[in-house]
């Protein structure tokens, strides 16, 4: 198994692979991973490790849409590992995503507008804080391959997902809503599909994790359908309900 040690980047957010991310960056540490990172040749990925916060806790103030009187605070010298307890690694979810900043932005004040891409899933092997910046050792976590009989029942996951996410949508925004998306819209892999719809829908930290782990596609597309019915049946006997307004606000890509 391939293991590497990378930057960690915690958030009280689940990154899937293939989503954006885009990232405000103003806090110390956090800054000066960004400047290590601008270090390396343009032509080679700038990756680090997002892992979801296992208590829900986001210590670093760094998730896109902080208000700007937050974001125009003089940035917190913290020690890399403050606010995560006495051995970080008990603070956070095992399994995170690697994150390639394609473009990363020095603002005046010298803070960081970074807007990266989830690539890979790994697991958490250990975590340092001898740095400016807390590292960890990981190693990749490949999907389990479909056995035989197994390949066409995820595409037939996948067609059952996209319609219950589609009703999901509808009765979410409001079947006016015009961003709603179609069949052209959406791709036709499976495992691509899972993770879009896994980071599409309005979902906590702790379940979404759950769907990051799922050892292949047809058991994460398997728990989408359950969870989407389930979600849709809630709005359509809640209509009242406040999250209509999440999908006209600025939204994050997890």
């Amino acid at each position: 198994m391939t293991t590497a040690r990378l930057p960690l980047f915690p958030l009280n957010a689940v990154l899937f692979p293939g989503l954006v991310l885009p990232l405000n960056v103003f806090e110390e540490r956090y800054r000066a991973m960004m400047r290590e990172l601008l270090k390396s040749d343009e032509d080679e990925p700038r990756r680090f490790v997002v892992v979801a916060i296992r208590d829900g806790r986001e210590i670093a103030p760094t998730a896109t849409g902080m208000p700007d009187t937050v974001a125009a605070a003089p940035p917190a010298e913290r020690a890399p590992a403050d606010g995560f307890g006495p051995d970080p690694i008990q603070t956070f979810h095992r399994v995170g995503c690697v994150a390639d900043a394609a473009t990363i932005r020095e603002r005046a004040d010298g803070s960081f507008e970074v807007l990266a891409t989830g690539t890979t899933r790994v697991r958490l092997l250990s975590v340092e804080a001898d740095g400016p910046y807390l590292t960890a050792e990981v190693e990749d976590l490949a999907e389990e391959p479909p056995a035989a009989d197994e390949a066409d029942e995820a595409g037939a996951l996948a067609e059952g997902v996209l319609r219950a996410f589609r009703s999901y949508q509808k009765r979410l925004a409001g079947a006016s809503e015009r961003s709603l998306a179609t069949g052209a819209d959406l791709p036709d892999d499976p495992s691509v599909i899972s993770y879009l719809v896994a980071a599409a829908t309005v979902l906590d930290v702790p379940t979404k994790q759950r769907l990051l782990q799922a050892p292949d596609t047809a058991t994460r597309l398997r728990e989408e359908l359950t969870l989407l019915r389930k979600e849709t049946a809630v709005i359509r006997h809640l209509p009242s309900l406040p999250a209509t307004d999440l999908t006209r606000a600025p939204t994050h890509p997890n």
